[in-house]
């Protein structure tokens, strides 16, 4: 008993990131299901609100059985196992690497709250729920999750091309 107490101060006392996967995590996947849920009980499938910016960025309520602003419609749930494979070896690598880069952290944690609260749609319901529209390039409806993959990517490409450039300065 003695050693847990011991190995948990000692893995406390190790530069620890972990608040920055956490917190995050959490947090985003609360906002996506709270705004998801608001969309279901308020708004009309297909009813646009014009709001926040009429002509330009709506909240209007889809349904979308594919991936990723609509891409695979019908092939969803084929992408449940990856979801729930990706989320269990982000939570695998986080404890493994507490130490890890808080950006890199960040970004783990994005991917993760974001396939996660697909995911949960995808089981619950057996499609994901979309309500932000970009109707000025008619941009397919997508949801904070999508965001949150999205972000996630960008930060992931954007530091890798950072990372090879410090490596090939002199």
């Amino acid at each position: 008993m003695i050693q847990y107490y011991m190995d948990m101060i000692s893995f406390y006392n190790k530069k620890n990131n972990l608040a920055y996967f956490f917190i995050p995590f959490v947090s985003l996947l609360v906002l996506d299901q709270v705004v998801k849920y608001w969309a279901r009980e308020n708004i009309v499938p297909h009813q646009s609100l014009g709001i926040p910016w009429p002509g330009v960025f709506e909240i209007t309520l889809t349904y979308n059985k594919g991936v990723a602003f609509g891409l695979f419609q019908g092939s969803g749930v084929l992408f449940a196992p990856i979801a729930i494979l990706l989320a269990g070896a982000s939570f695998y690598y986080v404890f493994k690497k507490p130490s890890e880069e808080k950006i890199h952290m960040v970004m783990i944690s994005l991917l993760s709250s974001g396939a996660v609260g697909n995911l949960i749609d995808r089981v619950v319901f057996e499609k994901v729920t979309d309500m932000f529209w970009l109707r000025i390039i008619n941009f397919p409806v997508f949801n904070i999750a999508d965001i949150c993959i999205s972000v996630s990517a960008f930060l992931m490409i954007l530091i890798s091309l950072l990372e090879n450039k410090q490596e090939k300065t002199p």
